[in-house]
C-alpha cells in the first residue's frame, strides 16, 4: 500500500448553528469520501492509556473527537505526524496502509469513528514489524 501520511487530512464537517445547541450531519460519500459501513466510538480511556496501535489494509476511516481531545499519531513506515483533535465538527481522515496510536486522552474524551467497512480481523495489522513488512 503505497499510502503516506499526506492522504491523511483534517475534513472540516458542517456545523449547523442552534440555539439549542449545534448539529453535524455526515452522509457517505458527502462529506467524507467513503461509504460509512461502520460507527463505533470510545470513551472512559484511563488517564495514560494509549489506544490504536495498528493498521488497516483496506479500511478507510474517519476519527473524530465527539467530545473532548486526544492525540492521533500517523505513520506511513518512514514519516510519523501528531494529530491533535479537539472540534467535534472536524474529522481525521485515515485511508488504508497508514499506522495509528490514540493517545492523550482528555478526561471525558469521546472518540468517534466513522468506518468504511465492517469488523474483519484480517484486515488488522497489529504487529509494527508486520507493517513495515506490509509497506515494503
Amino acid at each position: 500500500m503505497n499510502a503516506s501520511i499526506y492522504n491523511c487530512n483534517v475534513i472540516e464537517l458542517p456545523k449547523i448553528h442552534n440555539r439549542a445547541g449545534n448539529i453535524t450531519p455526515v452522509s457517505s460519500c458527502v462529506e467524507i469520501p467513503f461509504n460509512i459501513k461502520r460507527v463505533y466510538y470510545l470513551y472512559d480511556v484511563p488517564g495514560g492509556e494509549t489506544r490504536g496501535g495498528h493498521a488497516h489494509k483496506q479500511l478507510e476511516q474517519l476519527i473524530v473527537a465527539a467530545s473532548g481531545s486526544f492525540d492521533v499519531v500517523l505513520d506511513d513506515g518512514v514519516i510519523k505526524k501528531t494529530v491533535t483533535l479537539n472540534r467535534p465538527n472536524y474529522g481525521l481522515y485515515i485511508p488504508p496502509g497508514i499506522w495509528r496510536d490514540l493517545n492523550n486522552f482528555s478526561s471525558g474524551a469521546v472518540l468517534l469513528v466513522l468506518a468504511s467497512e465492517k469488523y474483519t480481523e484480517e484486515d488488522y495489522i497489529r504487529e509494527y514489524e508486520a507493517f513495515l513488512t506490509y509497506k515494503k
